[in-house]
């Protein structure tokens, strides 16, 4: 912590293991958008840039910009599930801008690609609860250290936000609990 209480320190490495993890958990799902719409990459270029980012690129405008492309092409799919998994893509591009902020809404940054993916498959399996759990599990096994670390310098995950916002409560909960031996 800095001497201001209400900011929480990062460092890029920190940032770049976030969203290796987010970029993880949205190519999990990928391909329940690429089956509704083939022929657009948006989502696919905001997880390829996110994986750059990971591995030690840059944060820049690009990466800004493929977020923004991946929300667009969620806006044009054609099944909740595909939109859902297209989310989970702009929030691993959008990972990589996680604030210092000891904001509980900062949360989603980090957890928001990993409940975005299990939403989707959810969906994609007739919008059942137990597949999403299923998904959340593999979700935690991703985490490295560092990203629980990150996870738990911010407050818990709000209230709110339909089951995607219970997504993030429930993975958040499962992450906090995790221990790691040294």
């Amino acid at each position: 912590m800095t001497g201001d209480a209400s900011e929480i320190v990062l460092s890029k490495q920190d940032l770049r293991e976030v969203t290796a993890f987010a970029a993880a958990c949205a190519e999990a799902v990928l391909e329940i958008f690429e089956a509704d719409r083939p022929d657009d990459s948006r989502p696919r270029d905001a997880i390829r840039a996110a994986w750059e980012f990971a591995r030690g690129g840059e944060r820049g405008k690009a990466l800004r910009d493929t977020a923004s492309a991946a929300l667009k092409a969620a806006k044009s799919a054609d099944t909740a599930a595909a939109r859902e998994a297209a989310w989970a893509a702009m929030s691993a591009a959008g990972a990589a801008y996680l604030h210092p902020l000891a904001k509980a809404t900062q949360v989603k940054h980090i957890l928001g690609a990993g409940a975005y993916a299990a939403r989707a498959a959810e969906l994609v399996a007739g919008d059942d609860g137990s597949v999403g759990a299923e998904h959340l599990e593999q979700t935690v096994h991703r985490a490295t250290p560092v990203v629980v670390d990150v996870l738990k310098r911010f407050p818990a995950a709000p209230s709110g936000g339909g089951r995607v916002g219970e997504l993030i409560r429930m993975l958040d909960a499962d992450l906090r609990s995790l221990t790691f031996a040294e």
